[in-house]
């Protein structure tokens, strides 16, 4: 997997145009690399091909990008957890991708992870098919919480994050349920044009 990562003398902070111009609900995200070949493939390896060794590899990889990167132990989440599938798309595939993450991030970083921690309790429709302003509204209210996480730091695993919007409307639901703080692992991220 060519995903490189080098441990930093510095620790670089970047956000992008967006992020500077529209503050998001989270607090930070990780993404080893950009949504583009011949790494997508492995992503659409794991979502849809159940090739979940490549869950470890990622979880590993974002482990080492995240340590690697923190100053502060308090930098490191209280609790992991994946975003949630609708029932339905979760008995059709037969695993979370997000969960595949999840799981092995949280045993490389130490920490609870919590599969059920957050609940889709509307099954909304493919985010690939939507605008930015369409998976907005599509994801908006689609989560519930199903534990507490009242001045928790949370991390939420994805396998991509492309415009943002789930990840944003995750975080909302966190931080309006008292999350002391988001932050964002995706494997890979859709580059701006």
């Amino acid at each position: 997997m060519p995903l490189t990562f080098t441990r930093r003398e510095q620790h670089a902070s970047y956000r992008c145009a967006d992020c500077v111009a529209e503050q998001p609900p989270f607090d930070a995200t990780f993404a080893l690399a950009d949504y583009r070949a011949p790494l997508d493939a492995l992503a659409v390896g794991l979502k849809f091909r159940a090739q979940l060794m490549l869950a470890r590899e990622f979880s590993r990889r974002l482990a080492h990008l995240a340590q690697d990167t923190w100053q502060e132990p308090s930098d490191c989440p209280d609790v992991i957890a994946p975003v949630p599938l609708a029932d339905r798309r979760l008995r059709e595939r037969g695993y979370n991708q997000a969960w595949q993450i999840a799981r092995a991030l949280a045993r490389s970083l130490k920490v609870p992870a919590n599969p059920t921690l957050v609940r889709r309790v509307i099954d909304t429709a493919p985010q690939s098919r939507l605008d930015l302003d369409a998976r907005r509204l599509n994801v908006g209210r689609a989560f519930q919480l199903a534990g507490r996480v009242e001045g928790l730091h949370v991390g939420i695993v994805d396998d991509v994050m492309t415009t943002g919007a789930t990840l944003e409307a995750l975080a909302r639901t966190l931080k309006a349920a008292g999350a002391r703080r988001v932050t964002n692992f995706v494997a890979l991220r859709t580059p701006k044009n």
